[in-house]
């Protein structure tokens, strides 16, 4: 039988990124703490910096005439300049938006294509572009370790890799991002048209080039295999006339969903059974008339927020609420964390930490700031797990999958690189994910001292009425979710004994964060 403390840092680390001991110490019951959990996930705070709206001049690059009295030629301007040309703040520019449409009757210079490019301008473009992904990548690991709305926070990131999707662009990552984190709690019937129909995830799944007559089935295919029934409840065909039902869906330069209506197969579709000039949206509606997807997406999310084996006799009454609810997320999530089995010991300190998770979990309880972020992208692609970057379609695999003699070495080094200033060195692998995927060892090759902080004032408080003898067994429970061995307890109680009273927790806390037991949640 878990204690309260127990299922209240079972449901913060489930329901969010972990617990805060100032979380802790309110002592809230989970019944109340569920219910702060949702009232503070109520609101959508949308993911947004200057350095975020970096917008890829992949095909934005022209030739600028040099003003009068400049000797130089052969000059390109970026998108930023583009839009303040046309009389735009290149700061105000819209989420919704990859660029301001010129004005009416000017003339543009022609389009720059890649490959016209220089080998300096190319390297200047995707460095822009690295740069706001990793502005997007610590900003929002940033959100999830500070955010009060722990549960939007926590269910952007399972749908942000439900919906998988990598493309080049930053402000297309970022558009998918806000409209994932803006229906993520909603009906998943919203989640899925919206999605579906972003720019990002159309250009990810080739469905600009789906056309009548000449069809592209992998988005369709996608749509049903990964996004809402899972494989062997369609046919070949099933997907063949869903793809003539997506043709024509698009989007525009300005980053827009557009239906083309001319490229668009009007003509009769036979889809799941049943038969009619079906168009896009019809044919997910039909998908969603289907029980079936109700149960693939209540058993993903049982495997991410419970278990990594289903239960399906907890799974199918979930299910039918689920289906009977129109798909409403929110409800199906408190339904999840209001069941007794969802605090039974099988399902508390059973599920391997993703990175992200990781990471987020130690800068939430610990209150953890980076003199410098970027050390936060090498821990991520040295963990295998890199925020905007999934490794395909079907997304992270997650589970066992996470843990190798490598990923498991840096794991454990993680808190004291973290908590002590401790070196960390990598050589990270060759990321074919990556913009510049071929770089020299040398330049993957990571190794400095990170320079952190954290705030270990409010562990103290929350051990302040603990006798010394019994301080270091309390905070293996807050900050472990399986119980610590014995003979580990006492190796890291001599530890602690041999460094001087100021250092001592700082001390404890790292020894118990670099034990595999921490690995677990």
């Amino acid at each position: 039988m878990t204690t309260t403390q127990q299922q209240l840092q079972h449901l913060y680390w489930r329901a969010g990124f972990g617990p805060r001991p100032e979380d802790l110490a309110a002592g809230l019951s989970p019944r109340k703490a569920l219910r702060q959990l949702l009232r503070d996930s109520e609101k959508v705070e949308l993911l947004d910096s200057p350095q975020m709206r970096y917008i890829e001049p992949l095909t934005q690059f022209r030739p600028v005439a040099p003003a009068a009295g400049t000797p130089q030629s052969g000059m390109v301007t970026t998108p930023d300049q583009t839009a303040m040309a046309a009389g735009a703040e290149s700061t105000q520019l819209p989420l919704r938006s990859a660029l301001p449409a010129p004005p009416k009757g000017r003339n543009q210079p022609p389009l720059l294509r890649r490959q016209d490019l220089s080998p300096q301008q190319r390297k200047m473009q995707n460095q822009s572009i690295r740069e706001a992904f990793y502005a997007m990548n610590t900003g929002w690991l940033q959100r999830m370790a500070t955010s009060p709305a722990q549960l939007r926070e926590k269910l952007t990131f399972f749908w942000h890799g439900h919906f998988a999707c990598r493309v080049r662009r930053p402000d297309a990552a970022l558009q998918l991002n806000n409209t994932i984190r803006q229906l993520a709690l909603g009906k998943f019937s919203d989640l899925l048209l919206a999605v579906s129909k972003e720019p990002a995830m159309l250009q990810f799944l080739n469905n600009q080039q789906n056309r009548k007559q000449r069809p592209n089935e992998n988005f369709a295919r996608e749509v049903l295999e990964l996004f809402t029934m899972g494989r062997g409840h369609y046919t070949e065909t099933d997907v063949k006339e869903a793809a003539r039902a997506f043709t024509g869906w698009g989007y525009t330069a300005q980053g827009h969903f557009v239906f083309r209506e001319k490229q668009h197969d009007d003509g009769p579709k036979t889809f799941l059974g049943r038969t009619g000039n079906f168009t896009g949206e019809q044919v997910l509606s039909i998908v969603l008339e289907q029980p079936r997807t109700a149960e693939f997406i209540t058993t993903k999310l049982y495997r991410f927020f419970v278990n990594d084996t289903p239960d399906p006799a907890h799974i199918q009454p979930l299910a039918q609420a689920f289906f009977k609810s129109g798909y409403n997320i929110s409800a199906l999530l408190e339904q999840m964390f209001s069941a007794d089995w969802f605090y039974a010991p099988a399902n508390v300190g059973t599920r391997i930490k993703a990175p992200v998770e990781l990471l987020a979990g130690i800068k939430r309880t610990m209150g953890l700031q980076l003199a410098d972020d970027k050390p936060l992208i090498v821990f991520q692609k040295a963990l295998g797990q890199t925020l905007f970057e999934p490794p395909n379609v079907a997304g992270w695999p997650g589970g066992r999958n996470w843990i190798d003699s490598s990923s498991l070495l840096y794991r454990l080094q993680l808190p004291s690189v973290l908590l002590k200033n401790a070196a960390f060195n990598v050589a990270l692998k060759q990321d074919e994910n990556d913009i510049a995927p071929n770089l020299t060892r040398a330049d993957r090759t990571f190794q400095q001292q990170v320079k952190a902080t954290v705030k270990l004032g409010p562990v103290q408080a929350l051990l302040a009425k603990t006798p010394p003898a019994r301080q270091l067994a309390q905070l293996s429970e807050l900050l472990l979710q399986t119980p610590i061995r014995p003979e580990n307890l006492a190796l890291i109680q001599q530890a602690a004994d041999k460094v001087p009273a100021e250092e001592r927790l700082r001390t404890m806390v790292t020894s118990l964060l670099s034990l595999p037991e921490y690995q677990l949640m």
